[in-house]
């Protein structure tokens, strides 16, 4: 198995090197900038498999593969200092979702190195429990070829799939996964808000919606998104809507707006599933008159 240094000890980078360790790599260095986390992680491998090194004392690195799992800030001066550490042609990676390795690795690229980035498209809040979570997990991977190549058979050791876009499209890719993820949150966090307001407990209310999403997320596994929209929109039921607004005069501006922007979401949906044409007309009308009333 090659060996592997990471640049970047947090919650991807501790992840990353407890799963690399148990797929066989050799993981040579492993470069922190909190010693706490370092040492946590590090306990989890082999003795002989890693030597940790502050940030502030770089080490020099002879690994076959440099992984850079930092702040996406932080990507472009390691890439630039990893410059003067290495005195070989590494196939050096980032994990960034957002940034190309043209952009922040073209130091490595301008000193010989094949360079690109390979991001898993997975939620880690924890790097030990995170280090569970590349099995059957997609990974997005571009860069050079020989780094592209390095990457997917990285993602294959983990168990992982991989697939390649343009480095130009990497913002937008990363958009979309925010949306699927984050902003996904930010709306179950408005869901449990509405449900606050009807007497019931944040946590409670949590646990009452989570049943609900898991069940659409079932659906969303075996169907496309428009014939997994259920409920009022995919309905065009015009009287429950109009009950919905008048509940939510009072709802936070933010939350009603989310519920209007989403509602016109569902019912492009809900058209391309054969809803009536006429029912969705009128709940859009209605949208628009509501959304106006909120400016």
């Amino acid at each position: 198995m090659p060996s592997i240094s990471i640049v970047g000890i947090g919650r991807v980078g501790g992840a990353l090197a407890i799963a690399l360790s148990r797929s066989g790599y050799a993981l040579e260095n492993l470069v922190y900038r909190t010693p706490e986390t370092a040492e946590q992680i590090s306990n989890l491998l082999p003795a002989t498999s890693s030597v940790t090194a502050p940030a502030t004392s770089f080490p020099q690195i002879h690994s076959d593969i440099i992984l850079i799992a930092t702040a996406d800030p932080d990507i472009r001066p390691a890439a630039e200092m990893l410059v003067h550490h290495v005195d070989h042609r590494p196939v050096v990676l980032h994990t960034s979702g957002s940034l190309s390795s043209s952009d922040v690795l073209a130091a490595l690229s301008s000193s010989g190195c094949a360079i690109g980035s390979m991001h898993p498209l997975v939620s880690i809040s924890d790097a030990v429990s995170g280090s569970d979570a590349f099995s059957n997990a997609f990974f997005c991977v571009e860069g050079d070829d020989a780094a592209r190549m390095t990457a997917t058979s990285i993602v294959e050791s983990l168990g992982g799939r991989s697939f390649s876009i343009r480095s130009e499209n990497k913002a937008l890719y990363h958009a979309a996964a925010v949306t699927a993820s984050g902003h996904f949150v930010a709306l179950v966090d408005a869901a449990i808000e509405m449900l606050t307001e009807c007497g019931v407990d944040s946590q409670r209310a949590q646990e009452i919606l989570l049943p609900l999403i898991q069940s659409t997320v079932d659906n969303l596994e075996s169907q496309r998104p428009a014939r997994a929209l259920t409920g009022t929109f995919a309905r065009g039921d015009f009287a429950a809507f109009e009950r919905h607004l008048g509940a939510m005069e009072k709802t936070p501006k933010a939350i009603r707006d989310i519920y209007l922007l989403l509602g016109e979401r569902s019912l492009e949906l809900a058209a391309s599933n054969g809803a009536k044409p006429e029912d969705l007309q009128k709940i859009r009308e209605r949208i628009s008159i509501a959304k106006r009333k909120s400016e």
